[in-house]
C-alpha cells in the first residue's frame, strides 16, 4: 500500500512474502532510518543520534552492543539481579494474596523490567539515590507516547513545526526529553562518583570509551553519542517485555483452558524448588507457546521503526524509489487468515511442529523485527519475558475481581509506538496451595 504523508512518500507492507523481499532480499537497499523533523527540532542534538542511519558509524555500534550487553553470557551474568528483582515482585504480590488484595499487573511488570534494565545495564539502585523508580517510570511512558504520536514537522519539513507549536506538542517534547536528559546526567554522575553496585558496567565502559575518545566509524564517541546509545536501550528494552507480559496474562484469563496447562507445566518442570532457573526455562515449550502466541495477536510495535530506502528496488514489479519510508504491519501479518487458521483466537497448539519461532528468519512472526535492523536485546527480552510470566504462574493462582467475570475482560489497545493495554490489568492473586 502506497501512501502519501504530507510530502514524504510511505509504502506499508502486510503480508509475509513481502516482508520477507523488504527484510531479507532488499535488505541493504532499505535498512537506513528516516531523520524525523519532529526530534530534530528540539535543543537535544542526541535525539538526532538515536535515529541514526544505515553506516559505519551504526554497524560499529550494533556490534559493541550485541557483544557487550546483549550477548548470551553477558545475560546469564544479569540472573542474579533478575532473581532479586522477581523475589521483590513476589514479596509483594504475596502480600496482596495473603489480604485478598487485587494487583495492579501492568504497573508490576512495569516496574519489574525498569529495575532489572537500569541494574543490569546501568548499574542504577534507584533507592537511596536521588532517582526516583515510580517517577521514572511515567518518564518512559511519556517517551513512548511522544514518540509515538504525530508531529507535523515530520510531514511538513517547510512550516510543519508551526503546527506542532501550536498544538503544544513542541512544548511535551521539550519537557519529557529535558526530563530524560537529567536522568542521563544523573546516572553519569552517580558513575564517575562510585555510587553504583558491582564491576564496570555499560555505563561505566560508554564514559571510558568518551574519555579515550573512542571513534566508531568515522565519528568520535561523545557525551551526546552516550546519551543516544541510553535512549535506544530504554526505549527497546523497557516497554516491550511489560507489555507482552500483561498482554500474556490477559489473554490466559481469558482462556482457562489454557491458564492451567501452562501452570501445570511449569509446576511439574519445577517441583518444590523455590527459585525457577535458566535451564528450567529452557523445558517450558508450552510456555513458550503462549508467548509466541501473544506476541501474534500482540506485537509490542505493531507497525515495525520504519525503514528508509537508500537506493532504488523493487517489490513485486513496483519501484521503490530513494526516501522511500516502508512500515511493515506485523500486526496485520499475525492476523493473516492465509497464513493462520482461526487469526483471531488464541491458541498456543498452533505452534506445536509449525517451525515458525520469532527470531526473524520466520516473516509470519516479527516480534524483534529481521536484517540489519533487527532487535539486538531479543535473547534479553525473550528470556525477560519468560522468567517474569514463568513465576507468577508459579507462585500464584489468579482470579478476576470481584464482581467481573471473563466477558468483562477488555481488549483495548493504547494508541502510540507500542501497543500496550489501554486499561491496566488488575487481577486478585492466591497463593496456591500445598506451596
Amino acid at each position: 500500500m502506497l501512501l502519501k504523508f504530507g510530502s514524504i512518500p510511505t509504502v506499508v507492507v502486510s503480508s509475509s512474502e513481502t516482508a520477507k523481499q523488504v527484510l531479507k532480499t532488499h535488505d541493504l537497499h532499505c535498512c537506513s532510518r528516516p531523520t524525523l523533523a519532529g526530534p530534530k527540532a528540539l535543543s537535544y542534538n542526541y535525539l538526532d543520534i538515536a535515529f541514526s542511519p544505515y553506516g559505519d558509524y551504526w554497524k560499529e555500534l550494533r556490534r559493541m552492543c550485541v557483544q557487550e550487553l546483549f550477548s548470551p553470557k553477558r545475560v546469564h551474568s544479569f540472573q542474579p539481579i533478575k532473581e532479586e528483582e522477581i523475589k521483590k515482585l513476589v514479596d509483594s504480590v504475596s502480600e496482596s494474596a495473603s489480604q485478598g488484595i487485587p494487583v495492579n499487573l501492568s504497573e508490576k511488570f512495569t516496574a519489574l523490567t525498569v529495575r532489572v534494565i537500569c541494574k543490569s545495564a546501568f548499574g542504577v539502585n534507584f533507592q537511596g539515590t536521588v532517582l526516583n523508580s515510580d517517577k521514572f517510570e511515567k518518564l518512559i511512558l511519556n517517551t513512548f507516547l511522544f514518540l509515538g504520536s504525530f508531529s507535523a514537522s515530520d510531514y511538513f519539513p517547510n512550516g510543519g513545526w508551526i503546527i506542532d507549536w501550536l498544538t503544544g506538542l513542541k512544548g511535551e517534547r521539550e519537557r519529557s526529553v529535558s526530563s530524560l536528559d537529567a536522568f542521563y546526567e544523573q546516572m553519569f554522575d552517580l558513575h564517575k562518583h562510585g555510587n553504583k553496585e558491582g564491576v564496570e558496567d555499560f555505563v561505566d565502559m560508554l564514559l571510558r570509551m568518551e574519555k579515550e575518545e573512542t571513534v566508531l566509524g568515522s565519528v568520535k564517541l561523545t557525551r551526546d553519542h552516550l546519551k543516544a546509545v541510553l535512549m535506544n536501550i530504554l526505549i527497546g528494552g523497557i516497554g516491550t517485555s511489560a507489555i507482552t507480559m500483561t498482554w500474556a496474562m490477559t489473554e490466559l484469563m481469558r482462556h482457562p483452558r489454557v491458564m492451567k496447562k501452562v501452570q501445570s507445566e511449569i509446576r511439574n518442570q519445577i517441583g518444590n524448588k523455590s527459585t525457577i532457573s535458566l535451564d528450567d526455562l529452557n523445558h517450558l515449550h508450552y510456555l513458550k507457546m503462549v508467548i509466541n502466541e501473544t506476541w501474534r495477536l500482540h506485537p509490542p510495535s505493531p507497525l515495525m521503526v520504519p525503514r528508509e530506502a537508500m537506493s532504488e528496488f523493487e517489490i513485486n514489479g513496483y519501484t521503490i524509489p530513494v526516501k522511500t519510508r516502508l512500515y511493515v504491519n506485523i500486526w496485520a501479518i499475525g492476523r493473516d487468515p492465509d497464513i493462520w487458521k482461526d487469526p483471531e483466537e488464541f491458541i498456543p497448539e498452533r505452534f506445536i511442529n509449525s517451525g515458525i519461532d520469532s527470531k526473524g528468519q520466520n516473516f509470519e512472526l516479527l516480534p524483534f523485527g529481521s536484517g540489519r535492523r533487527m532487535c539486538p536485546a531479543m535473547y534479553m527480552g525473550t528470556t525477560m519475558v519468560e522468567f517474569g510470566l514463568a513465576n507468577m504462574l508459579y507462585q500464584f493462582d489468579w482470579k478476576l475481581p470481584e464482581g467481573m467475570v471473563v466477558e468483562d475482560i477488555d481488549m483495548d489497545e493504547s494508541p502510540g509506538i507500542n501497543t500496550s493495554k489501554k486499561n491496566e490489568l488488575v487481577l486478585v492473586p492466591l497463593r496456591r496451595l500445598n506451596h
